[in-house]
């Protein structure tokens, strides 16, 4: 089944009780069994959900894992995984990635003897050099977040296996239309479904997709015991938005080019990040890996301090000054002070994240029109 059909039928089936096209939203917190034991494969709805069962078996459909398991939140999927370690062990991730994922790695779960450490990724055989003995994980972001690097998953991976250590890919910046990390060998793929798979941004959701059996075992062990699940209007709303994800990743990313293209020729910009350029030190392995090149853009001002930023996304219009990303609008925001707030401005800055650094999540609006919200923001 091709990816553009899976979105609509994968996992999905008409009720059978009523014929209902769409999935029910089950709002029920348990389920009456005939006696202990003899029930119709639900108990309890923390451990288990229709909506929330639907949704999974579409999400393992779109990554081609085995399963996939979904949360409240992305950082709430991010734990998760998390969880699969033990005191001692090492994360080995992405050095630009985003706040949220380093304020959990290394507020929660570094005080519970988790260590972490960010380095580059985009040089394979460095991150072979960067191995420790207790190294257990490595965590990536490809496209990275904010300044949208790119990781060679087939390299990585293959590092990964050679050294018996799990791999997860935060894959929302490309969302499962322009990239399946499985299919590289990564162990585990995560959203946050907020983001391009929900679409609309009215739902906050996460998920993560395993490779294995046992993986997807684990995860589903941790879902229930630790109870951080959506409640079944989030899988409902979530599992609608990706009926569209195809066609509106594909409209946001034709528009992200041609921004992308306008600002790299504005002459108050001095750097546009977009791996969909030649120029783009990674875009080859974007081009291998991608079957699209998504549609986040970054770009900084020429000669600008923090204040020239705040003053542009003060005055867009179309582009709406708020965190997160991947709706049909588009949003403007600032990592600095925003998104990438929690980590320490010297190491912001150590990784290439100036202050001026503006990040664009671009939606599915008329082209020409951003352009123009853009155009009289940036000034002339």
């Amino acid at each position: 089944m091709k990816f553009n059909t899976k979105v609509i039928h994968s996992g999905v089936h008409p009720d059978p009780s009523t014929g209902a096209i769409m999935t029910p939203i089950f709002q029920t917190s348990t389920y009456v069994q005939d006696g202990p034991g003899n029930h119709k494969g639900f108990e309890y709805a923390r451990t288990q959900n229709p909506t929330r069962q639907v949704l999974e078996e579409n999400l393992a459909s779109l990554e081609n894992g085995f399963g996939a398991v979904c949360f409240g939140s992305g950082l709430a999927a991010m734990d998760a995984v998390i969880k699969l370690l033990q005191s001692g062990d090492e994360v080995l991730a992405t050095n630009d990635l985003y706040g949220g994922s380093y304020r959990q790695l290394v507020r929660v779960f570094g005080k519970l003897g988790i260590q972490s450490r960010y380095i580059p990724m985009q040089d394979a055989a460095d991150i072979e050099r960067q191995i420790r003995p207790n190294t257990r994980l490595l965590w990536i972001e490809t496209p990275t977040n904010p300044l949208l690097n790119i990781v060679d998953l087939d390299a990585v991976c293959t590092i990964a296996r050679n050294h018996g250590l799990l791999v997860c890919v935060d894959n929302t910046f490309a969302s499962p239309y322009l990239q399946n990390p499985i299919d590289f060998g990564a162990d585990l793929v995560l959203h946050s479904a907020t983001k391009y798979l929900g679409g609309h941004s009215d739902v906050v959701h996460g998920a993560v997709v395993a490779k294995s059996r046992e993986l997807h075992e684990q995860l589903k062990f941790l879902q229930n015991a630790c109870g951080a699940v959506p409640g079944p209007m989030d899988c409902f709303l979530v599992l609608r938005g990706i009926k569209t994800l195809h066609l509106r990743v594909e409209r946001a990313c034709e528009n992200a080019i041609q921004i992308a293209s306008y600002l790299e020729g504005h002459p108050r910009v001095s750097r546009v990040l977009y791996p969909g350029f030649e120029s783009h030190p990674n875009h080859a392995v974007a081009k291998r890996q991608m079957r699209g090149f998504g549609a986040m853009v970054s770009f900084e001002l020429k000669g600008g301090q923090l204040e020239d930023a705040k003053r542009v996304l003060a005055a867009t219009s179309l582009f709406s000054c708020a965190e997160s990303l991947g709706g049909v609008e588009s949003l403007i925001g600032h990592p600095a002070t925003m998104t990438h707030a929690s980590i320490p401005r010297e190491e912001r800055i150590a990784n290439g994240l100036s202050d001026t650094l503006i990040r664009l999540s671009v939606g599915v609006e008329d082209a020409g029109d951003l352009i123009e919200d853009l155009g009289q923001a940036i000034g002339g």
